[in-house]
């Protein structure tokens, strides 16, 4: 069945994934849904300093949002808010310095910013590592879950009352359709069995983040959540941890901003908003969360169970 998916979810993003797929679902975009200027709206993007991040950072500054720019490195944040406040117009461009892998000063960041910050609007989960061989922490996590799950939930938990007092608040979380050959496993969330290999558990990692986002949409209905899938797109993050797969589709990857593209969409236009909250987009669309016939729905009970081991986890790293 694995080989099943695999190539199933292959032939897909030959066909959907790459520039060319873009560029046909592009044509059915509708220009008037970004059409909005946002001047009195905030953001935060986590990884804002490259790719993704700052694809998305941009075209919400040329829109007149207050974009908070969450970055592990300070030199490329600066250069990052520098060039964007300039291509924009826009001097409501923040640096915030932060290591999503941390969880203790995830939880430190984000009850600082709840004290000094009024509101914010929406929060873009963008932050992501694949790590090719398994790492610890200093805080004993292994490191694609500590950024990619752990770090994303704690975050997004702490700051979900600033949100729920903001206007319209949204929280969009940058998956990915790897996430499509996986099914949930609640019981090696550090892959410590078997043979580590780092894309699956960048898959893994993934998947949880779109059962993450459809369980928040259930507890939280003031706040308007979705996940998506960027598309194959040609990024620092892809050429440094997947070198091979970058030199063999270089040349039909989709672009930051193509890739971004539906990030900016989910964020600004109101004809996301109309959309139930929950759900996983792919082009501005939303799409299924898994592949025909394929064997990687988990139960109510099983997702619950995921749920109450992340807030566990993530309140053993809250600061007392």
């Amino acid at each position: 069945m694995s080989l099943y998916r695999n190539t199933i979810w292959f032939f897909k993003g030959i066909q959907e994934y790459t520039r060319g797929g873009y560029e046909a679902a592009a044509r059915l975009f509708v220009e008037k849904d970004m059409d909005v200027t946002v001047s009195d709206r905030s953001y935060m993007i986590t990884g804002a300093n490259s790719g993704l991040g700052k694809a998305s950072a941009l075209e919400i500054a040329k829109k007149g949002g207050a974009v908070h720019l969450v970055c592990r490195n300070k030199d490329r944040a600066e250069e990052a808010r520098a060039e964007i406040a300039k291509e924009s117009g826009n001097s409501d461009i923040f640096v915030h310095i932060l290591d999503m892998s941390e969880a203790k000063k995830v939880w430190e960041f984000a009850e600082g910013f709840k004290k000094d910050h009024k509101s914010l609007n929406v929060l873009i989960n963008n932050a992501g590592c694949m790590v090719n061989q398994r790492e610890l922490n200093a805080e004993g996590m292994e490191m694609n879950f500590a950024t990619n799950t752990l770090g994303t939930f704690i975050l997004t938990k702490s700051l979900i009352p600033l949100l729920e007092k903001s206007d319209s608040p949204r929280v969009i979380t940058v998956s990915s359709g790897g996430m499509l050959i996986q099914k949930l496993d609640t019981e090696d969330l550090q892959a410590e069995k078997g043979h580590f290999d780092g894309t699956l558990v960048y898959a893994q990692n993934k998947r949880q983040q779109v059962v993450m986002t459809e369980q928040w949409a259930k507890m939280h209905s003031s706040i308007h959540f979705s996940a998506m899938h960027p598309g194959w797109a040609d990024t620092p993050a892809v050429r440094s941890a997947m070198p091979d797969f970058h030199r063999s589709m270089k040349n039909k990857l989709r672009t930051a901003e193509q890739g971004a593209d539906t990030i900016v969409w989910l964020a600004l236009s109101e004809a996301a908003r109309t959309q139930p909250s929950g759900l996983f987009f792919q082009d501005r669309k939303a799409v299924s969360t898994h592949l025909p016939l394929a064997w990687t729905r988990s139960t109510p009970e099983e997702e619950q169970k995921f749920m109450k081991i992340l807030d566990d986890l993530a309140n053993s790293f809250q600061p007392q």
